[in-house]
C-alpha cells in the first residue's frame, strides 16, 4: 500500500498558506467556509466545476423539525429506526437538535424554500413519521441551496474558491495533517499548507455502474485519508435509491422520493401495485426495503425495471416537480399518460472517514464532514433528506473546532519518493468500466460470499498492475482511488456476515446483533 500516489518535493512547488483548507464545494464545505470568522483565511478546492457536487443535484429537500406538527424527538426516532440498529445516539441528537437552527441560518441567508399560504411548505418522504422535508423550486432544492451559498462565498474576500483542483494526497508531517497536494486543470502541481484540513469531498457511489451521482463522486477524499493514516468506518453500507430512470441512453436520473410522498405508486410489469405486500408503509418504507422489493419484483416478473406511476400527481406534477417533468419530456415520456420505467441505483455511502461530533478524525489536524465522513448518524441506512442537513450541522461544527487548532509552524519542505512500476500503457478507462460493472454485479443490492470473493480476487488482480504506477493525470489517480476503495468495500462486506440496512447478504439474510451490531473499521497497514 503506497503512502502517496506520486513522488513530490514541496520545495519546488508553488504554494499557499491558509488557516483552513477545505476539500470539496458541496453543502458541507461551503457551510464550513461561510461559518468561519472574516479574519480566517479559507481555501476551498473543488475537483471539478463549482456546481459539480452531489448537493447541486439533490432534489427532495432537507429534513428538519420546524413544523408545529413535528418534534426533534420524532425526527430522532425516525433517523434511528431507518439506521437499523447502528446509529450513534449522540450523533443523531446533534443532527436533529441543531438541524432547525442550521436550516434557519439558510433562510436568513436568503434561501427561498417553497411556501404554502405564506408558511414553509413541508412534504413527507420514506420512513418519516411527519411532514418535515423542506424543498425549494419544487424539486431543485440542492441546486437552489448551492447557488445561494456560492453567491455568499463570492462576497467573502477571506475565502478563495478554486475549481478543477484534484486532491492527490493529504500532506502529513510527523503524523499530523498539514495541507494538501493538488493537480490543477493545467497540470500544475500545487501545495496548500493549512493549520487544519477539512475533507468535504463526498462519497464513492460512482464505484458502481448504475449510479445517480455525478462523475466526480469516486471517493478520492476517502482514499487520500486512508493513505494518510485515518480510520475508515462502515464502508460496506452503500444506499441504493429505489427509483432512478431506466431508459436506454438516459442517465440514471433520480426520481425524488418526495414524488412517492406526494402520492406516486410503484407498479410491476403486469401493472400491479406491489409495495403493500412488502411493508406496511408501502412506497414510504425505508429506502433499502423499497429497493430490494423492486429487485424481487423484477426477478419475479423477469423484467428489467418496474414502473413509477405519477398519474396520481397529475394536477401538481409540473409545479411540484418541474425538473423531473422536464427530463421525462426530453426523453419522450409523458407521466400523465403512463407510468415511467425505474430501477435502483447506487446513491449514497453511509460509511466514510471516522470522526467525532466535531468532525475530527484520528489523524491530528484532519477533519471530515458530509458524505465523506462517518459520524454514525446514518447507521446502516440513511433516512431520506438527512444528507443536506448533516452537511449543514457538521459543517458549522467542524470549522469552529478546526480554527481552534493551535497555530504551528508548517514544515519548510516535505519530500516523498514513489518507486513507479514500469510496464506497458494501461487502458485506464477499460479498467474503470470493468470495475464499475463488477461492483454493480457482485457488490450491489444483494451480496453473497461467492460473488464477493470473486470480486475480491478480480480487484486484487487489477490492483497488482495498477496501484504501483505513477500517473500524471487525474483519470489514472482516480482509478487508483477507486480500486483502493472497492477492495475495502468488498473486504468489509465479506466480514459482515449478516444483513442490516443497506447491506444485504443472501447467505446471511438476518441481522446478527450478537456479533455484528457494531461499526466496522479499517486502517492502512502502514498506520498501525
Amino acid at each position: 500500500m503506497k503512502r502517496a500516489l506520486i513522488s513530490f518535493d514541496t520545495a519546488f512547488l508553488p504554494e499557499r498558506r491558509v488557516d483552513a483548507l477545505i476539500v470539496g464545494g458541496g453543502v458541507a464545505g461551503l457551510t464550513a467556509a461561510l461559518s468561519a470568522p472574516a479574519r480566517a483565511e479559507i481555501f476551498i478546492a473543488c475537483k471539478g466545476r463549482t456546481t459539480e457536487a452531489n448537493t447541486y443535484f439533490a432534489q427532495g429537500g432537507v429534513a428538519a423539525a420546524l413544523s408545529r406538527k413535528d418534534s426533534v424527538e420524532q425526527h430522532e426516532q425516525d433517523t434511528i429506526r431507518a439506521g437499523a440498529g447502528l446509529c450513534d445516539l449522540s450523533s443523531v441528537r446533534v443532527l436533529t437538535s441543531e438541524g432547525p437552527a442550521a436550516v434557519e441560518w439558510l433562510i436568513r441567508l436568503g434561501v427561498p424554500f417553497d411556501r404554502r399560504g405564506g408558511e414553509l411548505a413541508f412534504t413527507r418522504e420514506g420512513a418519516h413519521s411527519a411532514e418535515r422535508v423542506l424543498h425549494a423550486a419544487g424539486d431543485a432544492t440542492g441546486r437552489v441551496i448551492q447557488t445561494y451559498l456560492l453567491e455568499k462565498i463570492s462576497g467573502r474576500p477571506n475565502i478563495q474558491l478554486m475549481p478543477h483542483h484534484f486532491l492527490i494526497d493529504i500532506l502529513v508531517d510527523r503524523g499530523r495533517a498539514v495541507g494538501g497536494l493538488f493537480l490543477s486543470a493545467g497540470g500544475v502541481l500545487t501545495c496548500v499548507w493549512a493549520r487544519s484540513v477539512i475533507l468535504a469531498s463526498g462519497g464513492f457511489a460512482r464505484l458502481f455502474r448504475e449510479s445517480t451521482n455525478p462523475p466526480v463522486a469516486t471517493g478520492d477524499g476517502l482514499a487520500a485519508a486512508y493513505r494518510a493514516g485515518a480510520t475508515l468506518s462502515d464502508v460496506e453500507f452503500v444506499q441504493f435509491h429505489p427509483t432512478t430512470l431506466y431508459l436506454a441512453g438516459a442517465p440514471r436520473f433520480l426520481i425524488s422520493e418526495a414524488a412517492r410522498g406526494e402520492g406516486a405508486v410503484l407498479r410491476n410489469e403486469a401493472g400491479e401495485r406491489f409495495m403493500p405486500r412488502y411493508h406496511p408503509d408501502a412506497e414510504l418504507a425505508p429506502r433499502d426495503v423499497v429497493a430490494r422489493a423492486i429487485l424481487k419484483e423484477m426477478r419475479r416478473t423477469n423484467a428489467t425495471s418496474v414502473f413509477l406511476d405519477l398519474r396520481p400527481l397529475r394536477k401538481k406534477l409540473s409545479s411540484r416537480f418541474p425538473t423531473i417533468g422536464g427530463v421525462l419530456r426530453a426523453f419522450g415520456l409523458d407521466p400523465h399518460r403512463r407510468p415511467i420505467p425505474v430501477r435502483p441505483a447506487a446513491h449514497y455511502t453511509m460509511g466514510g472517514v471516522r470522526t467525532d461530533l466535531s468532525g475530527r478524525t484520528d489523524v491530528p489536524g484532519l477533519y471530515a464532514i458530509g458524505e465523506v465522513s462517518s459520524t454514525g448518524v446514518h447507521g446502516a441506512n440513511r433516512l431520506a433528506s438527512n444528507s443536506l442537513l448533516e452537511g449543514l450541522v457538521f459543517g458549522r461544527r467542524a470549522i469552529q473546532a478546526a480554527l481552534d487548532e493551535p497555530r504551528r509552524r508548517t514544515p519548510g519542505r516535505l519530500k516523498h519518493v514513489v518507486a513507479g512500476a514500469a510496464g506497458p500503457d494501461l487502458d485506464v478507462e477499460d479498467v474503470r468500466i470493468s470495475l464499475r460493472s463488477l461492483m454493480s454485479r457482485n457488490v450491489g443490492l444483494e451480496r453473497h460470499a461467492e460473488s464477493l470473493k470473486e470480486a475480491e480476487d478480480r480487484i486484487r488482480f487489477w490492483q497488482r498492475y495498477s496501484l504501483g504506477r505513477q500517473f500524471r493525470d487525474p483519470a489514472g489517480m482516480e482509478l487508483q482511488n477507486m480500486l483502493t476503495l472497492a477492495g475495502l468495500v468488498v473486504h468489509r462486506a465479506l466480514w459482515r456476515r449478516e444483513s442490516r440496512g443497506a447491506h444485504f447478504r443472501s447467505d446471511f439474510p438476518r441481522p446478527d446483533d450478537r456479533r455484528f451490531k457494531r461499526h466496522s473499521a479499517v486502517r492502512a497497514p502502514h498506520s498501525a
